[in-house]
């Protein structure tokens, strides 16, 4: 936040025009508010201080300087001249969003090409899906997500302030005052979000059509190794189970989608450089096609056409809000995707919510100490939950660690976590933590769970010989209809595993094994 109000200070003084009453000590603020951003960066970069006590002593002197920085900053612009009536656009405002734009894109560059060369360099058995690009991903998707936004946003208010005049220098306006024109880099945002909505549907399409074939093979074979003597009467129910299983192998095949969607989002970003020299889709399409002709008129309407296009999914959003408070379906699945974004320290998302993991994991931990005290303790995760046993567990000290067992179920540790986040949950990291329990870890999973999947499949990033940690469980249990029911067993996929035997085998296993 503090970083945030840092960016929006240093903005209003750059757009503030030279004379006034205000103009004598605008340039020393100006060099107050650059300098008290850069601090504000180094000290983000910098590592957290491990006790909530220190943070708090660095950041309320630094709080108390941002609010005096602020308050001066907002009188200075008030007691400005005002800029000349007519322009269309806030003084400053046009190179103030080209640099923050210029600014995202370039670390996204260095952050993939730094990526990308330490992975290289990693062991072969090693190296994660995606090339280890997980993170610049994530920043691609974070940096496109919130350009197309703010575009938008401003679009829709500059529509609002100016009556409808569309803000466009290619088509003629009514002739009273010019319409408000926003930045060239959000013209730029507008379109490279249509394209990228465009671009990331057909290429999910196509690899979702590519690999269904492939998918349903596997599925088939699944299918015949666990039921292979199947009734006539009981076939649609089995078509029902090869298609579950297919669908739910889609999470392996979305790496060129993630992959498409970091090349858009970077070619997006590499529109800075028209940003830099003022030209925007339409005057870039005018030079090209001639001014007025039909080249530039259609590029503004695809303009147009992106920040519609955007302004429907802000709308969308908002109704996925209403109906997570309306249906629990929707709501467990906005909980799923809340829980993976807030477990990660505020560090990666200064704007959300505090991360529930630093407070869950030592509690978790805490909590496990206590109990190792009176016997044997098994950790057991579902999905999720999983992620948190396995940090409480590479927490705990090896006096505890004797004594404690690991059950996950429906876990996306390796699907998901090794792949997205292989420096922290990669495959040595998940080696190490079943050395730190001697490999008193038992892993239940599903063909037909989207999520959860096994830990160590075959390879050398398995654990040692002899030693078994994954347990396929077959879903559903049966086709036909037992004798003792009137409907036959139903499709689990990824609910919970502790209704079924296994997971009962599993903890009295687990137990025997850590007293």
């Amino acid at each position: 936040m503090v970083l945030g109000v840092g960016t929006l200070n240093v903005a209003l003084l750059a757009g503030i025009s030279p004379g006034g009453v205000g103009a004598p000590g605008h340039g020393v603020l100006f060099g107050i508010a650059v300098g008290l951003l850069v601090v504000e960066v180094v000290l983000l970069a910098l590592p957290v201080p491990d006790s909530p006590a220190r943070a708090r002593r660095l950041l309320r002197p630094l709080w108390a300087v941002t609010v005096v920085v602020t308050g001066c900053c907002l009188g200075t612009a008030t007691l400005a001249d005002p800029a000349p009536v007519g322009l269309g656009k806030l003084p400053g405002y046009e190179g103030a969003a080209a640099g923050v734009v210029a600014t995202q894109g370039v670390l996204l560059v260095v952050l993939t090409v730094v990526t990308y060369t330490r992975q290289r360099a990693a062991r072969v058995d090693e190296r994660p899906i995606l090339r280890g690009l997980g993170t610049p991903i994530m920043a691609a998707a974070a940096v496109s997500v919130g350009a197309a936004f703010t575009a938008t946003l401003v679009y829709r208010v500059a529509d609002a302030l100016d009556h409808g005049d569309i803000p466009d220098p290619i088509r003629p306006n009514p002739p009273v005052v010019g319409p408000l024109e926003p930045p060239v880099a959000y013209w730029w945002a507008a379109l490279a979000g249509l394209a990228a909505l465009l671009i990331g549907a057909a290429v999910t399409s196509a690899t979702l059509l590519l690999t269904r074939r492939r998918r349903r093979r596997l599925a088939a074979r699944i299918t015949e190794r666990d039921y292979p003597d199947v009734p006539v009467r009981d076939a649609h129910r089995l078509r029902l189970v090869r298609e579950t299983i297919a669908r739910s192998r889609i999470t392996e095949e979305l790496g060129p989608v993630l992959i498409a969607f970091l090349l858009i989002a970077s070619l997006g970003l590499a529109t800075v450089a028209f940003d830099v020299i003022g030209i925007g889709p339409t005057q870039l399409a005018a030079r090209l096609g001639g001014h007025g002709g039909a080249f530039a008129v259609l590029a503004a309407y695809v303009t147009d056409a992106g920040v519609w296009v955007i302004s429907l999914l802000v709308i969308c959003l908002l109704i996925l809000g209403f109906r997570a408070y309306r249906s629990a379906q929707t709501r467990r699945v906005v909980a799923v995707l809340w829980d993976l974004g807030t477990f990660w320290p505020r560090t990666v998302h200064p704007f959300a919510p505090p991360c529930y993991a630093a407070r869950a994991v030592p509690e978790l931990a805490k909590r496990v100490t206590g109990l190792t005290a009176r016997g044997p303790v098994v950790i057991s995760g579902h999905s999720h939950g999983s992620v948190l046993a396995a940090a409480t567990i590479l927490q705990l000290p090896p006096s505890v660690l004797a004594r404690v067992s690991l059950l996950t179920y429906g876990s996306p540790l390796r699907r998901t976590y090794a792949r997205l986040y292989p420096a922290y949950l990669g495959p040595g990291t998940l080696r190490e933590l079943g050395g730190r329990i001697d490999w008193r870890w038992r892993n239940l999973w599903r063909d037909t769970d989207p999520i959860g999947g096994p830990i160590f499949p075959a390879g050398p990033d398995g654990p040692p010989p002899g030693v078994d940690v994954d347990a396929r469980l077959r879903d559903p249990r049966g086709l036909t209809i037992g004798a003792a029911d009137t409907v036959p067993p139903p499709i689990e996929g990824h609910w919970p595993y502790h209704t079924q035997a296994a997971y009962q085998l599993a903890v009295r296993e687990l137990t025997d094994r850590s007293r």
